[in-house]
This record gives C-alpha cells, sequence and structure tokens, in this order.
C-alpha cells in the first residue's frame, strides 16, 4: 500500500509548531494526489488547511496502541515527531525515565529521586535477557555482564555521553554500582567497595556546579572493571580526559569551582585543618567568582567527611590526604596573592603578604624566590638567558596558570593514586570499561574545550554508526534477508578536517611551537586552508575572529580567542626555584600515559595530547562490544517531570538518536515474530488460512494478501520484517475489521432490545385490558347478587342463634352426667386400694421364705467348695516349692509364702461370703501371672549364664574388633571423626571404659554411617513410621541414659549433630535429603523433648511411654543446639525450593496464557541483542503447580510435620507472589486489563491447588493477596472519582509507590482501552497521602517469616518399633 493512500479521513498527522515543535492534527477530508492542501484539525478544534507538497508530505502519527512503547524503533512510523511523542508519553504520563532506540538506552533526567535503584531492582534484572524488562540502565549493565560471560574473553564498554545536566554521571554511577553488586568478589578486600568508592572522590575533585548542572563533570572519565575467570571484579583502572582547569581560576556567573575547595573552606574550623588558615568561600578569589558558594539541599561539610572516609576505603593514609588538603589550600591563597603593577613594564609583590607566605609555607618555599618568579619570565636563546620583568596582567595569567598547572597535576596525581589502590596481582581475564564523556555541545560562545568535546563525539558518532551497521549485517544474515546498503550521513570527512594531517589541530599544534604564535595567525591559516575548500568549514559574513565547523549534529561556531593562550599555559617551565606544589612530600609524574614526539625539542600541546588520548580510547572501544547510554536533558529550569519539547529534540538529534532512528526507517524497522504476528492479527485470517497446521505458512499466506507489494516486507527464518508504516496499515486493517464487527454486533443488539421493548409493550397492554375488564365484571356482580348476598347473611344470623341455644343445652347435660360419672368413680378407687395391700403383704411373706431356704442351700455349697479349693491350692504350692529349690531363688518363695498368707484367712472368713465368685476370679489371675513370671526368671538366669561363659571370649576379640572397626569407618564415614579423636586424645577411654561400652563406641561410628553416609530418603519412607532413623538414635540416647554414662551420651549426642551437619552439608542442593534430614531433625528433638522427664512434655504420654523417660540426664542444651541446627536446615530446604521454582515463576504466572483466546500482550517488535535469545524452556503455570506438588509430595512421604508443611508453603507463595508482583512493576507491557485477568486466573489456581491439598489454613493465601489487588486494580475502571475513591479502599495491601506505579504503566491492548490519565494518577496519590508507607517500591523476595517448630508427641512405642533389614543395622540389639 502507497504511504500517500494513508492520509484518509480520521488518520492523524504532525504539523509543525512553533512552541511544541510537532502539534498532532486529525485529517478532516482524505488526500487525493494533486492536493496543495491538507484539511486538518488540530486538538484544540481549529481548522487549518495545510499547504503540502506531495513529495513531502507531513508525518503520519502512530496509532494510540503504539504509542509508550519501550523502544523507539518498535514504532511504525519512525521519525523525530513519534520519537519526541513517544518519550513525552513515556516521562510526563507513565513516569518512565529509560526509553530504548534500537541498541540505544535514552535516559532523560527526572531531577527526582525514584525508587527504582534499590538492590531489589538489581536482582529483579539480575539473569534477565534485555528487552523482557522495562527499559533500564540496570538492563544495560547487566547486557554487558551477560554478554562478558557468554563470550568469556569479549571485553564491554558502556558509553554515557549527553550534556550537562543529563545525568551523566549518575548513570555511569548505578552502572558501576550494579556490576558490584552482581559480581560480588571472593575475597575479603571488597575490591567492588573500592570501585565504589572511587566515585565520591573524582566527583569531589572534578564536578563542579554550573548554570545546568549542579553536579556537573568537568573531565571526561573511562574506567575498566577488571573481572577474573569467575566474573568476579578483582580491580579496576581509570583515564580521565580533558580536566576543564580554567575552572579553577574563573566561574561565569551563578557557577562555582571545583567541590573540594568549598569542602575544604566549610571545614576550616575542624582542628585537623586550622594549619591550613583557611577560611569561608567567600573569602577566596577563586572560589567566589561565580557569586554562588553554595548549593541548595547540599552540606559541603558533611561531603568532606563522605570524602575523608573513601579515601580511607582506598587505602589513601592521613598523611597523603593531608598533603592534598596542603596542595588545595595552597592554590587558594595563591589565587589572593596580591600583585601590584610598577610603571607600565613592571610588577611586583609583597614580600609581607600573609598569602604568599601561607602559600610558601603549605609548599615549603622560599617565599623571596617565588614573589621573583611569579613577576618576571626567563627567556632563553642560543646565546644567552634574558630574565624580563612582566607587567601585572602577565603576572596574573601567570599566578593563574599556576594555579591550573598544580590542580591539573594534583588531579592526575590523585587519579594515580586511586588506580594503584584498585590494582591487583595475577592477570585481568576481560573488562567492562565505563565511559562517562561530554555530549555535543554548542554555546553562544564556543572555546577550545567545546572544540575538543565535540571532535570527541564524532570519533565515537562514527565508531556508533559501524557498529549499528555491523549489527543490522549480523540481524539480515541470521534470518536469510538479503542485505542492501543504506545512505547514511558520514563523519569521516569533519574528522578528517580536524585531525588529518594540516587539519586545524596540526596547524594549532604549529602555532603553539611559534614563539610568537598569535591566534589572529593561526585562524588565517585556517582560513587560507579551508575557506571555499572544504564545505564543512566556513568563514562567518560578518566576524574575522571565528570559524564554522558542521558537525553530524549542528553548526558550531567557534571563537579564536584564547586558543593559543590555552594551550601554551600548559608549558610552565622549570624555574631557578622548584615550584612543585607537592614539595619533598610527594613525586610529580604524569598520571597518563603520553606518546612522546620523535622530535625531543618538540613539545606536546594540550590538543595533541588530547588526540592522543583520545586515539587510545577509540582502540580500546574498538576492541570491545560497546553499550551506548544517551542521557537526555529535559528542561533548563531543573523541574522533576517537565518536558521541554525543544531542548530535548535539539539534544535528540546531537547525541545521535535520530540518526538512529532514520537509519532503521530505511530498511525493516518493524520486526515481529510469528508467533506474535499470528496472535495478534488472527483476526484478519480467514477460516481457510487458519485451517493449516503451521503457523509460519499461515502468516506469509495472510501477508500477501494484505500487503500487495512484496518489497514492505520480508520473511526471515524466526521474524518478519515490515518497512515504516505497515504495522500502521496493519492496524488500520486490524481496527476495521474489529470496528466492522462491533456494527454487526450492535446491529444484533439492538435489535434484540428494540423486540425485546416491543413485547414487553405488547405484556403491558394485555395486562392493562385484563385489569380492566374484570374490574369491570366485578363491579356488575356486586349489582347483580346484593340481594343474594342479604339472604345468606339474614339465613347465617339465624343459624348462628339456633347454633349458640343448641351448644347451651348440649352443656347442661354435660355438666350432668360428668358429676354423676366422677361420684361413681371414687367409690370404685376406694375399693382397688384395699385389693392392692392383700397383694403386696403376701408377696412379702412369700419371698422370705425363699430366701431362707436359699441361705441354707448356698451355706452347704460353700463348705464343700472350700474344701475343694484349698486341697487344689496345696497342690499348686508344692510345685511352686519344688521350682523355688531348684532355682535357688527367694523372691518366688516370698511370693509364695505371701500367697499363703492371703488366702487361708479368706477361706475361713465368712464375712466374704456374697463375694466370693468375683475373689476366685482374681485368685486364679494372680496365679496365672505368677506362672509367667516364673517362667521369665527362668529365661533370664540361661540368658545370664550364656553371658557368663562368652565374657572370657569377648576379652580376647575386643582388640582385633578394634582395629578393624577403626580402619573400616575411617574409611567409610567422615561423620565418626569425633568419636576417633575422642579415642585417640582420651587413653583413658580405653583403659577404663568395660570392653562393652568400648564396642558401643565403634557401634556407634558404625551407626551414624549407616544412618548419614548410605541411608537415603527413597529406600526409608517406604511402610516406615514416620522419623524412624530419629527414634532409633534416641534409642540409643536412652541406653546411654540407662547406663548412666555421661561420656558415651555426650560422644554419641556430639557425632549424632555432627553427622546431621555434614550430610546437610554434603546435599545441601538435593530437596529430597534436605526435607528427609529437617523431618527426622524434627522428629528427633521432639523424642528429646517428650522423654525428658519435664511434666509440660509428658501431658500426652502414654503410662508405658512415662517409663521410657531419661532418668539420668539433662539434655535441654543439647535440645536448644538440636533446634538451631534444625532452623539451619529449614532455611536451606526453604532456599533450595526457592531455587527451583523461582525460574519457573515469570513465565508461568505472567507471560504464559493460560485463558485461551484471550491474550494479554501485545507484540512489542523489540529487537533483542545476539546474547539475549529466549533459549530456555517455557514454563506454564501448570510447571509451578507440578513442582509445588512434587515438594508437597516429598514432604509428605517423608513424614515433615504438617505445620511445618504450611509454613513452607506460605514461603513459597510468599515468593511466588512477590516474584510476579515485582517483574509487574518492571514490565509496562504487562500492565493491562486482560493481564489481570491472566494474573487472577492463575491465583484461581494456586487457590484450588491449597484447597486440594487441605493447606487453606496455612495462610498461604493471604501471601497473594497483594499481587490479587494488583490484579484487581488493573481491571477496574480508572476514569471517576469513585474509581479512585474505590481503589483506596481495596488496595489496602499494595503501598502508594506500588499503586502509583501500576497506573502509571498501565498499557492499553486495544484502541478502544483508554489510558490512565495523569490527573487521575494525582486525584489517587492525593487520596493516599495519608498512608504511612515507605517508599519502596519493589517486596522483598529474600524476606523469610520466621520458623516456628511446635512440639508434637510421638504416638509410637518406643518398644514396639522395628528396625527394617534394609537399615542394616544388624549390630544393634534390643535390650
Amino acid at each position: 500500500m502507497a504511504l500517500a493512500e494513508l492520509y484518509t479521513q480520521y488518520n492523524r498527522v504532525w504539523i509543525p509548531d512553533s512552541e511544541e515543535v510537532w502539534q498532532s492534527a486529525e485529517i478532516t477530508k482524505d488526500y487525493k494526489a494533486g492536493d496543495h492542501f491538507l484539511h486538518v484539525q488540530l486538538e484544540d478544534g481549529t481548522e487549518l488547511d495545510y499547504p503540502v507538497d506531495p513529495p513531502a508530505l507531513p508525518p503520519l502519527r502512530n496509532p494510540d496502541i503504539l504509542v509508550g512503547e519501550n523502544d523507539l524503533t518498535a514504532l511504525s512510523y519512525l521519525h523525530e515527531p513519534a520519537v519526541l511523542h513517544n518519550l513525552k508519553v513515556r516521562f510526563v504520563e507513565s513516569r518512565l525515565i529509560y526509553t530504548y532506540s534500537g541498541i540505544i538506552l535514552v535516559a532523560i533526567n527526572p531531577y527526582k529521586q525514584l525508587p527504582i535503584y534499590g538492590d531489589a531492582i538489581i536482582h529483579a534484572y539480575s539473569g534477565q535477557n534485555m528487552g523482557d524488562m522495562d527499559p533500564h540502565i540496570f538492563a544495560v549493565a547487566e547486557e554487558a555482564y551477560k554478554q562478558m560471560a557468554r563470550f568469556s574473553v569479549k571485553n564491554q564498554s558502556i558509553i554515557v555521553s549527553g550534556e550537562s545536566g543529563a545525568g551523566k554521571t549518575v548513570s555511569a554511577r548505578y552502572t558501576m554500582r550494579y556490576f558490584a553488586t552482581v559480581s560480588k568478589s571472593s575475597s575479603n578486600a571488597h575490591v567492588e567497595d573500592k570501585v565504589l568508592a572511587s566515585n565520591p572522590i573524582t566527583e569531589a575533585v572534578g564536578n563542579a556546579k554550573t548554570t545546568r548542572n549542579d553536579n556537573s563533570s568537568r573531565f571526561g572519565k573511562y574506567t575498566e572493571i577488571s573481572f577474573d575467570p569467575s566474573y568476579r571484579i578483582i580491580g579496576a583502572n581509570m583515564r580521565t580526559y580533558l580536566l576543564e582547569k580554567s575552572r579553577v581560576v574563573f566561574q561565569s556567573e551563578n557557577e562555582r569551582n571545583y567541590h573540594i575547595f568549598y569542602q575544604l573552606c566549610a571545614s576550616a574550623m575542624q582542628p585537623e585543618f586550622k594549619h591550613l588558615k583557611l577560611g569561608s568561600a567567600e573569602e577566596f578569589h577563586y572560589t567566589r567568582m561565580g557569586g554562588s558558594t553554595t548549593i541548595e539541599g547540599v552540606d559541603d561539610r558533611a561531603n568532606m567527611i563522605e570524602t575523608q572516609k573513601t579515601f580511607a576505603l582506598l587505602g589513601l593514609k592521613e598523611d597523603f590526604q593531608m598533603d592534598v588538603f596542603k596542595t588545595l589550600a595552597a592554590i587558594l591563597h595563591l589565587g589572593n596573592l596580591e600583585i601590584t603593577a610598577v610603571g607600565d613594564e613592571r610588577s611586583s609583590i609583597n614580600l609581607e603578604d600573609n598569602h604568599l607566605n601561607i602559600f610558601c609555607e603549605l609548599l615549603e618555599l622560599n617565599s623571596d624566590k617565588m614573589a621573583q618568579w611569579l613577576c618576571h619570565r626567563k627567556i632563553i636563546t642560543t646565546s644567552e638567558t634574558v630574565i624580563k620583568p612582566m607587567t601585572k596582567p602577565q603576572a596574573l595569567n601567570a599566578r593563574d596558570a599556576l594555579a591550573k598547572k598544580i590542580y591539573s597535576h594534583l588531579f592526575d596525581y590523585i587519579v594515580e593514586r586511586i588506580n594503584q589502590a584498585l590494582q591487583f596481582s595475577g592477570k585481568q581475564h576481560t573488562f567492562i570499561g565505563v565511559l562517562d564523556i561530554y555530549g555535543f555541545e554548542t554555546f553562544d560562545v564556543n572555546s577550545f574545550e567545546q572544540f575538543c568535546i565535540n571532535y570527541a563525539n564524532e570519533k565515537l558518532q562514527q565508531q556508533f554508526n559501524l557498529h549499528v551497521f555491523k549489527l543490522e549485517q549480523e540481524e539480515y544474515m541470521k534470518e536469510d534477508i538479503p542485505w542492501t546498503l543504506i545512505d547514511f550521513y558520514d563523519n569521516q570527512p569533519v574528522i578528517d578536517l580536524i585531525e588529518a594531517k594540516m587539519g586545524i589541530l596540526e596547524l594549532l599544534d604549529e602555532e603553539c611551537l611559534l614563539p610568537h604564535g598569535t591566534d589572529e595567525n593561526w585562524l588565517q591559516k585556517l582560513y587560507n586552508n579551508f575557506v571555499n575548500k572544504n564545505a564543512l568549514f566556513e568563514k562567518p559574513r560578518m566576524s574575522n575572529t571565528s570559524f564554522i565547523i558542521q558537525h553530524f549534529a549542528d553548526k558550531v561556531n567557534c571563537k579564536e580567542t584564547g586558543f593559543i593562550f590555552r594551550l601554551c599555559a600548559d608549558f610552565f617551565q622549570d624555574s631557578p626555584v622548584s615550584i612543585s606544589p607537592f614539595s619533598s612530600t610527594i613525586s610529580i609524574k604524569s598520571a597518563r600515559p603520553v606518546l612522546k614526539s620523535p622530535n625531543k625539542q618538540l613539545r606536546m600541546t594540550v590538543g595533541s595530547k588530547f588526540r592522543s588520548s583520545l586515539s587510545l580510547l577509540m582502540e580500546t572501544l574498538n576492541a570491545t562490544t560497546p553499550h551506548y547510554v544517551r542521557c537526555i536533558k529535559p528542561n533548563d529550569e531543573k523541574q522533576p517531570f517537565e518536558f521541554d519539547s525543544k531542548r530535548v529534540a535539539q539534544q535528540l538529534r546531537a547525541c545521535g538518536v535520530l540518526e538512529t532512528i532514520r537509519i532503521s526507517a530505511q530498511s525493516y524497522p518493524s520486526r515481529w515474530t510469528y508467533i506474535e504476528f499470528f496472535s495478534r492479527y488472527s483476526i484478519l485470517m480467514t477460516q481457510q488460512e487458519l485451517s493449516f497446521s503451521d503457523k509460519k505458512q499461515i502468516c506469509k499466506i495472510v501477508l500477501q494478501r494484505l500487503i500487495q507489494d512484496p518489497n514492505q516486507y520480508q520473511s526471515g527464518r524466526t521474524k518478519i520484517f515490515f518497512r515504516a508504516g505497515q504495522v500502521a496499515y496493519l492496524e488500520k486493517l486490524r481496527s476495521d475489521k474489529l470496528r466492522h464487527a462491533c456494527i454487526v454486533i450492535q446491529t444484533s443488539v439492538r435489535g434484540w432490545l428494540q423486540r425485546r421493548r416491543f413485547l414487553c409493550m405488547k405484556q403491558a397492554a394485555i395486562t392493562i385490558q385484563q385489569y380492566f375488564r374484570g374490574q369491570r365484571a366485578v363491579r356488575y356482580f356486586w349489582l347483580i347478587s346484593l340481594l343474594a348476598v342479604q339472604k345468606y347473611c339474614r339465613g347465617y344470623l339465624v343459624r348462628k342463634l339456633c347454633q349458640l341455644i343448641h351448644v347451651a343445652a348440649v352443656t347442661i347435660q354435660a355438666y350432668t352426667r360428668g358429676f354423676l360419672a366422677r361420684k361413681k368413680y371414687r367409690k370404685m378407687l376406694e375399693e382397688h386400694k384395699a385389693v392392692i395391700l392383700q397383694k403386696y403383704a403376701r408377696a412379702w411373706l412369700a419371698r422370705r421364705r425363699f430366701q431362707n431356704i436359699r441361705r441354707f442351700v448356698l451355706n452347704i455349697q460353700l463348705s464343700y467348695r472350700v474344701q475343694r479349693l484349698q486341697k487344689k491350692i496345696e497342690e499348686q504350692v508344692s510345685v511352686i516349692k519344688l521350682f523355688s529349690s531348684a532355682l535357688n531363688l527367694a523372691y518366688c518363695t516370698d511370693i509364695i509364702l505371701q500367697l499363703q498368707f492371703f488366702i487361708f484367712p479368706v477361706v475361713f472368713k465368712r464375712v466374704l461370703e456374697s463375694h466370693f465368685q468375683s475373689q476366685k476370679e482374681n485368685y486364679e489371675k494372680e496365679i496365672e501371672g505368677l506362672n509367667l513370671k516364673v517362667e521369665h526368671l527362668s529365661q533370664d538366669i540361661n540368658h545370664l549364664q550364656k553371658l557368663f561363659r562368652e565374657e572370657n571370649d569377648i576379652n580376647d576379640s575386643i582388640r582385633l574388633e578394634v582395629s578393624r572397626l577403626t580402619s573400616e569407618n575411617m574409611v567409610r564415614c567422615s561423620q565418626a571423626k569425633h568419636v576417633s579423636v575422642t579415642l585417640q586424645y582420651n587413653p583413658k577411654l580405653l583403659v577404663l571404659q568395660s570392653p562393652q561400652k568400648l564396642a558401643l563406641y565403634f557401634y556407634i561410628m558404625n551407626l551414624m554411617t549407616l544412618l548419614y553416609a548410605d541411608l537415603k530418603p527413597r529406600g526409608v519412607v517406604v511402610n516406615t513410621i514416620p522419623g524412624l532413623p530419629a527414634h532409633i538414635l534416641f534409642m540409643c540416647v536412652r541406653y546411654a541414659d540407662y547406663l548412666n554414662d555421661a561420656d558415651m551420651l555426650k560422644s554419641f549426642i556430639n557425632v549424632t549433630i555432627d553427622g546431621i551437619k555434614q550430610v546437610v552439608k554434603e546435599n545441601s542442593e538435593d530437596f529430597e535429603m534436605l526435607s528427609f534430614w529437617l523431618s527426622n531433625t524434627y522428629y528427633f528433638l521432639n523424642c528429646l523433648k517428650q522423654y525428658s522427664g519435664e511434666e509440660e512434655f509428658m501431658k500426652h504420654n502414654t503410662p508405658r511411654q512415662n517409663n521410657n523417660c531419661l532418668k539420668h540426664f539433662d539434655l535441654s542444651e543439647y535440645r536448644q543446639v538440636l533446634s538451631d541446627l534444625a532452623i539451619q536446615i529449614y532455611h536451606q530446604f526453604i532456599l533450595v525450593m526457592e531455587n527451583n521454582i523461582q525460574h519457573m515463576i515469570v513465565p508461568g504466572m505472567l507471560e504464559y496464557e493460560s485463558l485461551q483466546g484471550i491474550s494479554g500482550l501485545k507484540p512489542t517488535g523489540f529487537r533483542k541483542r545476539s546474547s539475549s535469545i529466549d533459549d530456555t524452556d517455557t514454563y506454564t503455570m501448570t510447571s509451578i503447580l507440578q513442582q509445588l506438588s512434587y515438594f508437597y509430595s516429598t514432604m509428605c512421604q517423608n513424614g515433615l510435620d504438617s505445620e511445618l508443611l504450611k509454613q513452607a508453603v506460605k514461603q513459597l507463595f510468599f515468593l511466588i507472589g512477590a516474584v510476579t508482583l515485582n517483574s509487574l512493576f518492571l514490565r509496562k507491557d504487562m500492565c493491562s486489563c486482560r493481564k489481570g485477568m491472566q494474573i487472577r486466573c492463575n491465583i484461581s489456581y494456586l487457590e484450588e491447588w491449597l484447597k486440594d491439598k487441605n493447606l487453606q489454613s496455612s495462610n498461604a493465601k493471604e501471601t497473594l493477596e497483594p499481587l490479587s489487588q494488583a490484579a484487581w486494580l488493573l481491571q477496574v475502571k480508572k476514569i471517576t472519582d469513585d474509581d479512585a475513591k474505590e481503589i483506596c479502599e481495596h488496595c489496602t495491601s499494595l503501598s502508594t509507590v506500588q499503586i502509583v506505579k501500576i497506573l502509571n504503566s498501565y498499557t492499553p491492548i486495544d484502541d478502544f482501552e483508554k489510558r490512565v490519565t495523569p490527573s487521575f494518577v494525582r486525584k489517587v496519590q492525593a487520596m493516599l497521602n495519608n498512608r504511612e508507607d515507605g517508599p519502596q517500591l519493589m517486596l522483598d523476595t529474600k524476606y523469610h517469616f520466621q520458623v516456628m517448630f511446635p512440639f508434637t508427641p510421638s504416638p509410637h512405642a518406643l518398644e514396639m518399633i522395628q528396625v527394617p533389614s534394609s537399615f542394616k543395622l544388624g549390630f544393634l540389639t534390643r535390650v
């Protein structure tokens, strides 16, 4: 489709505007070829006939769906107004300061502290692919770090540029902080802290307040951060460029000198600085020239303390610091030195000048000679040396030149000492360089500094262009797209003009080397060589003291005044007196590598030095993979989130962003994957096209049908490449299709509504007729039936009277008959009572006779049974006596005697006649128990006799067993070390302990080996009680308590604890092993409590369990040690679970489309770097649920206590909610209504999982409340005051910063969705001002809930526990 065909009614274009640069207008009439005017309507309603030139129609505006993109190159129409508008929408409305432009990160200074640089943000970006999250300086740093790690030896560079006040220094600082955080050094030297500490020092001595920036870097800096093979920081090195030395002696109005001078003056009254004899900054000429000695909100005294701390952190001792401060104070006193004129040709300095004496005292110089050589100069010729006096202006210039020279050397030396502090031993593996350098500058008066700055930017822009084309070519070749050359601005001619042979710099150096070189002579040479000969060099028409250079960004008018002086001022020759500012304390040498001239007689000028250092820098950058950060200053008033379109447009042109856009627009700027295209434009596909299974083929067929010109797109291997405007055209087709579908739906709905309304009206009419006719019939009925009603009424009254009389007669009869009946009843009742008395008396007499007969019979039976029982007992007693004599045991005899003593009196007692039967049963049970005891005692005697026989054999074989077990356990288990050491260093143990106890020590070693080294969770949990190893360990503890052996108990518990620690350490990443030993440690701890004998733990014990309590030892101290160990295992256990599930959370919870047919994402077209290709597995919500189920089943199989299990699940759910919410905050593309529905659906899956596992009481659901409220916030209406009030009332788990962030990041997916207006956001923010919550944006994913170990007594009796043969613990014997 031709671009001109898009200029139709309702489309929008950009019209140039003098105030806003560009303004939007809507086309009111279709444009036709040949029309000279375009009929448009401005946003304020003004109608306008805009004159157009057919070859250059006004640029089209992107659809609203594309506005606010993370990457400017993803816009369908790529031009200056689209870029400017996208940046403005993101910066002003969404409060987003970072935007990608291809490989460039555009950073707009917000002039406000934002909560987006904390450690949580760093960890959120760490490991992420560039483009997966919102643009950020950390994303660029992570990309550089990842490429360095992926390509192992490929060094990286991050180039941060921009004009003064744009935020270069802060961006470079955050980049270095990112590297220091993600690549912590393994040593104790804290190298990363030293690298960060270099920033405050260099800012103090190299930054100053300017009219544009309160902390402007007045030098360029390239910091190489070195890494070892493990990609940890091991050191750094810093190179500086073009320090603005003139600032030391001159500042413009409302500007300051370097910060360090004001910090020193603010600390003048401190004891350690009194010998410097300083005062306030207003007292010194070099610090009061700009008329602004303070900065609002800046405490120079506090900053001085911070500077001293960073000096100390870098290992720069106090004597060095004091030498630096002496030199700085000397410079201030030098500026106050008074020079008086003596006639017209001479000048002099009063030797009594206080500042002269202080200057010489601080630098240990001779004041007489100092005063002489500041007012005289030495001219050396071939034949003689002439000392010539200087005039007062010349002497003042010499004084200022000396001050600049001293400060320059001091600055270089400080940098050199910083580099020495950051040096490292060994070889550098790779490095990442951070270049903080000035951007393109153009002022009303441009001096030598601006000339060098723009020269450096020309070199950097050339390197940038070559890198961009290299990346483009790689992308096209990777996708098998034909590569075609694109016309772009080549700035090599400008570079040649400056640095080539007989170029501007060489002519400048030549003039500086002449004895009487002047600016006028040099400028005349430029005119003669380049005017009308080089198109990039111009001579102003109305000036003979300046020249114009056409740079890539703009034309720059340079004034020649001061060029020669600035370069020659560096040649401060040695005088008969040493004027070294460091005297004998510090030796001076240049901190930069300076290229020596082949001609020793020639001196290197500042221009040649800068050219050499710039060449070295470009050589370094060309050997690395560059990453670009362009800092933009949004306004000159330093107002937060104020956007000056003119200033921003000027900077975009100057920093190369628009050039990147222009290059992208000439090729295929929009690039979508086939999946993204299919998801977005499936609505434009026919049923026949959708019937194909290959989505890639479907996309190609659809594009052939929709876009007739095949040159407007290219199909690659994985992506579709579109020319500029084609995505907007597809969006128009999609909108038209949706609009047509909406019309059809509206037609059907409106017809249905009208039919429904008609049927309602019809039904209402019928109902009214029905009620009217019914009312008329009722009235007619009343008129006709009035007489009948009267008749029935009178009859009713007569019948009622008759019935009343009848009832009265019946009532009288009833009362009479009742009286007669009651009288007869009372007579019958009296006769019946006499019969009952006779019955009971006769029954009593009969029972009395029966009882007498029964008592007689029982007495006879009792006598007979007692005789039989006595005979039987005598027989059993004789048998028991026989066994007792054989065993020679007195115990049984006593029992028999007691039994006889107890039984025989019973026989003769008659009072127990009625209870004899029950006592008989008790006697039989007691006799049976005695028989069992006798049998048991017999077995014990046999066993003891057997042990006595084996005792002599054990004494002979014990030494062989000791040596065998020692060698075996040294190989099999490191857990036995404790016992081995105990035996080695306690020889008394071997001598004093009995052989049985000595053998037990080695059983302990063997037990530890089998339990810790050989025991596997999967082989234990099947068909065994929970915590079986813990119960076995406790039974061993109980045996030591039974023996009352403290040494054995202590050794066993220590070996147990050390063994658990060792197995946890060796399996620190094995979830099953950690779960198994967490459970057993918990059960072991509970056993120690349950059988401790303390009442609070014995409440739920059975009597048998109480009998098994420990008798001799209090193990409360060991319980505390075990409790700490259990907490340690729990935290490691949680960490392993978090590591296993964390990489699934964002893909499953946020990115995966769990609701079929509802896409929560719009294709961005972002072009990822080569190292950012997503080669990871795709995780879904099912993956998360399966992982959770695996955790749950493993914990259940290992018998983990239900309360601990609930705490672990709660911690996991908190992690899921926090990671998802943090990612949502940092991904503007995810903040949409549909994505809110997806998140809410995924939360419901998690809630169902909790319900299915019966874990509702774990409070895990509550940890998802912030995420649930964020999902609700994305879906709710955000327009009216009531909406704002509802948001404030509902979102109680989200902080004000988080709510505002989500509202600002809300991104419509379709045209019918509306953006959240800034006024609504401000309204919500005002309502939330009363909340007392912190400024933190991110949730702390490292936060852990406090773990509680509840006491749960074991229901298993120790004597009932069986040790499975699979444990291989056959050497253990139950006692």
